[in-house]
């Protein structure tokens, strides 16, 4: 999407509609102007664009007003969500996180016919994540969401289709037919040849009062588009991995102070080392170790403090602004077992070897091979990245599958 000129929001930063809406011009990289709703700031925008009154959040840009907007409604008017050209493909890919997009710039630049359904943004959990230093020829690092749009752009530019907020809401497997994906537009597609590459999701946090806290102050990933908003401010990370380590560096240096809360007893055993030192090193990160969040505490409807705990019994109540929860992913497979796909004991998808059993394809299996490296139990159904048992969880382990 090419970024759009003079583009100003008005809304309210607490309310999860807005904040994910902010999320969404951040994630694709359109530049805007944020104003909250009420200011004095705001008021003049809203009324010099000849709208005091009506629905928030309101995005205005030249000539234009959309009034009470949603990231889908705001995708339409701007064209970004996309339907498929075609009915069948030669190669259906499902998740447009990096081995997906990977997958559609190596088959479409072989000219092979390329659709690739997603029910987000391009990137899938890394366009949460602020900066990426360790994948392969970016010497100063670059940004999840920045990754993937250029990956985006190059499979667009060999010929793929790229259907943005337009992911797989259903699908039928029959024997010895092409599969068929039903996207969230309603149109069927079906190809000789599918790619299961739906990432993976936020792991919850089972605690009371999170799901109603949501976009009220505690959020799931980095959140790269609240980071100035919370410049000046008591705020938490949980998690200790290098998502966790990306989030704490960035919120601190758009100047928050950062309490990262960790379980572990070390940030080594699960963050990159490079990561380690610039977060020990930080004035403005305070690291906890053994310590765990036990309970939110909430003032008219928004987050306001966060009780936890050490490995000692210590009990302290901590005052803060948002509580960013970094705490690993859960695979995107629900949908698997009514698909007559295998998985293991984690929900991640089962392939190649992994299908054998005592070195025997398994009984549903009807082909006289074995299953390819990546092939599912269905014959020409792939899966690839953090979806995949027994994969590297990281980018360039997803692009390389």
């Amino acid at each position: 999407m090419p970024p759009r000129a003079n583009v100003k929001v008005v809304g309210r930063r607490h309310e999860p509609e807005d904040y994910r809406l902010r999320d969404f011009l951040t994630r694709v990289a359109q530049p805007h102007d944020w104003y909250e709703a009420g200011s004095r700031q705001a008021d003049a925008v809203l009324a010099a664009a000849g709208a005091p009154d009506g629905p928030l959040p309101v995005v205005i840009e030249d000539g234009q007003v959309h009034r009470g907007t949603s990231v889908e409604r705001l995708a339409e008017a701007w064209r970004v969500y996309a339907r498929p050209k075609r009915s069948h493909y030669d190669l259906a890919i499902v998740g447009a996180g990096p081995a997906g997009l990977a997958a559609a710039v190596y088959a479409a630049s072989d000219g092979l016919s390329t659709v690739v359904a997603e029910i987000d943004v391009p990137g899938g959990q890394a366009s949460h994540t602020s900066l990426i230093e360790n994948f392969f020829g970016f010497v100063d690092g670059i940004g999840g969401a920045e990754l993937a749009r250029q990956a985006g752009r190059q499979a667009e530019r060999f010929g793929a289709e790229l259907l943005i907020l337009n992911g797989v809401v259903g699908s039928r497997l029959e024997p010895g037919a092409p599969p068929v994906a039903v996207l969230a537009s309603g149109e069927e597609i079906s190809a000789d040849i599918a790619i299961l590459a739906p990432g993976m999701i936020w792991r919850r946090l089972d605690l009371d009062g999170v799901e109603e806290l949501l976009g009220h102050g505690v959020y799931y990933g980095a959140g790269r588009s609240e980071a100035v908003q919370c410049s000046g401010e008591e705020v938490m990370v949980v998690g200790a991995g290098n998502s966790a380590g990306q989030a704490v560096m960035n919120l601190a240096q758009a100047g928050a102070r950062v309490r990262l809360v960790v379980r572990g007893d070390s940030l080594a055993k699960s963050m990159s080392a490079y990561l380690v030192q610039r977060v020990e090193a930080h004035p403005l990160i305070d690291v906890r170790l053994r310590t765990r969040v036990q309970e939110l505490h909430a003032d008219a409807g928004r987050l306001r403090e966060v009780t936890v705990s050490d490995a000692g019994g210590r009990v302290e109540r901590v005052p803060v602004a948002a509580l960013f929860l970094c705490i690993g992913g859960v695979p995107r497979t629900e949908w698997a077992a009514g698909s007559g796909l295998r998985t293991d004991a984690a929900g991640f998808l089962l392939t190649g070897p992994d299908l054998l059993e005592d070195g025997r394809r398994p009984g549903e299996w009807p082909l006289e091979r074995d299953p390819l490296a990546l092939e599912t139990v269905v014959p020409g159904l792939f899966a690839a990245g953090d979806v995949r048992h027994g994969s590297v969880k990281r980018v360039a382990g997803a692009v390389g599958e």
